[in-house]
């Protein structure tokens, strides 16, 4: 039911077979030697994680090289490399550094990017070292975004597949996928959570969000937030959608704190429960008959949204 034109999953991806989306260490070396040539010698690795939009690689010790893998996640590269140097002064934790812009070429059809290489691993309980402490720092890094200057900045839309954007976006497609789901989750909790979210509308001055605040895009060192990556799906909107972590890795103490430092109304995070609530039930239908321990994650992260609504 999922499709690559709406549904993005942060999740941590291990390095599948170079090649994945036509791209290989063969090709991206191709295009740095032809585009880059101070660079040309420098060897080129895929990286141990990762992502779905783009794939990653080494170059040297101290770069990157990304690349999206579709069309519909080529305008994260123009919109990174435009405004990630604005928005980290901003920002309590370094984000990825723009080093340079490649063009398509040798048989790669898409804009690309060179980054500065940020030491970390990506986001798991047992690499952090205090989960409240790592909640109130994940939670500080969005309030300090939200502060930061929106002028320019751009609107919610396609290009942050709508978050930002109001969720009547995904309503038919949440719909058909709670119709799909009847006897497997509360169909009746889910509508109920889902109606909430869209009854929230929002009506506040717009700001900076990530739109995919997961454990894959916050890196850890030394078991406390370092940096956070990929801001292909940031955009100026409604922040509801940077929310979603609080059921997912935050739990008791941890969610406590993550709500207690972001300080968002009620509306916000009825909102936010509805961003999460569509995700879940997108993935859930896309995979509770094919790929049963990731529908199982998901519909743990749903009855996690369901507990809280109900304790609100």
């Amino acid at each position: 039911m999922a499709t690559q034109a709406n549904f993005k999953d942060s999740s941590d991806s291990p390095a599948s077979p170079d090649g994945r989306a036509g791209i290989d260490a063969a090709l991206v070396g191709r295009l740095v030697r032809a585009q880059f040539p101070q660079w040309a010698h420098l060897p080129v690795t895929p990286v141990a994680v990762d992502g779905w939009d783009n794939r990653t690689y080494r170059l040297g010790e101290t770069m990157t090289v990304r690349l999206p893998t579709h069309e519909s996640y080529v305008a994260a590269v123009g919109k990174e490399n435009t405004w990630l140097p604005r928005l980290a002064p901003g920002l309590p934790v370094p984000v990825p550094r723009v080093l340079g812009q490649g063009e398509p070429g040798a048989g790669y059809p898409h804009p690309w990017s060179v980054r500065g290489w940020i030491e970390g691993e990506t986001a798991a309980p047992e690499r952090i070292g205090d989960l409240v402490r790592f909640a109130e720092s994940v939670a500080e890094f969005i309030l300090a975004l939200q502060k930061c200057d929106t002028t320019g900045g751009p609107a919610a839309g396609a290009h942050s597949f709508h978050r930002g954007a109001p969720l009547t976006h995904y309503d038919e497609e949440t719909r058909r996928c709670i119709a799909a789901l009847d006897g497997h989750v509360d169909t009746a909790h889910a509508t109920a959570i889902w109606d909430e979210a869209l009854a929230a509308q929002w009506t506040g001055e717009p700001v900076w969000f990530h739109g995919d605040i997961a454990e894959g895009n916050l890196l850890v060192s030394g078991g406390e937030l370092s940096a956070v990556i990929d801001f292909g799906t940031s955009g100026i909107g409604d922040p509801a959608c940077d929310l979603v972590m609080a059921w997912g890795l935050f739990t008791g103490d941890s969610r406590t704190a993550f709500r207690r430092v972001l300080g968002q109304d009620e509306g916000t995070w009825a909102r936010a429960r509805g961003w999460l609530t569509w995700k879940s039930l997108l993935v859930l239908a896309d995979t509770i008959h094919s790929d049963p321990v990731r529908a199982e994650s998901h519909r743990r992260v749903l009855t996690e949204v369901m507990a809280d609504h109900r304790r609100c």
